[in-house]
């Protein structure tokens, strides 16, 4: 039996894959993969307005349902940032970059607590929007553990798993991710939606 297709708007291939093992049942596809190649201008003050900015935007260009999400990293000792800056906190914007100037932000801070955030927007062509959030505790580390996983993963201590999301296989980041539960949480709507 073929899968139904799921369009996500994302080129993320680490948010791909994740999503793809948690939502088994379907067939996970990148917008850019439906033809036309065009960015999506992410200018939300939230991860909530992030992502409907995402899903609404495929999903009114194909036509079709569309399943976004916008997420980041929230440190306690600086106010709540990276948060939705998170992908683009460092000049560069890349992993590593981005990792090196949190690490240096947080030098000396005895307050290291901090969450990830997942919000998911599953947007359908009449305007219908449902939304999911999702946290996963822990705190910053002093240096890099692990290489696993992708993004703030080898910073970020996590108290469900006492380990790194860096050291953590990727079965075991998706059990407590909160990518994982605010896709869990929003998948019954779209496997309703996607009957």
């Amino acid at each position: 039996m073929d899968k139904k297709v799921l369009v996500l708007a994302s080129a993320n291939k680490g948010k791909i894959r994740e999503i793809s093992d948690m939502l088994p049942e379907f067939k996970v596809v990148a917008y850019k993969e439906l033809g036309e190649n065009f960015d999506i201008e992410e200018t939300g003050e939230t991860f909530f307005d992030n992502a409907l900015i995402k899903a609404k935007a495929v999903s009114e260009k194909y036509d079709l349902p569309c399943l976004a999400d916008d997420s980041g990293l929230c440190v306690e000792a600086l106010s709540g940032a990276p948060g939705v800056y998170s992908a683009r906190y460092s000049e560069t914007g890349d992993d590593e970059d981005n990792n090196d100037l949190l690490l240096k932000n947080m030098q000396g801070v005895k307050d290291r607590r901090a969450k990830f955030v997942c919000c998911a927007v599953f947007y359908m062509p009449n305007g219908e929007v449902f939304t999911e959030t999702g946290e996963t505790f822990g705190e910053i580390l002093n240096e890099r553990q692990g290489k696993s996983g992708f993004g703030y993963d080898p910073v970020f201590y996590s108290f469900d798993l006492k380990k790194s999301f860096g050291l953590a296989t990727e079965e075991e980041k998706n059990s407590v991710s909160h990518r994982s539960r605010a896709i869990h949480a929003i998948a019954a709507v779209i496997k309703e939606k996607l009957k």
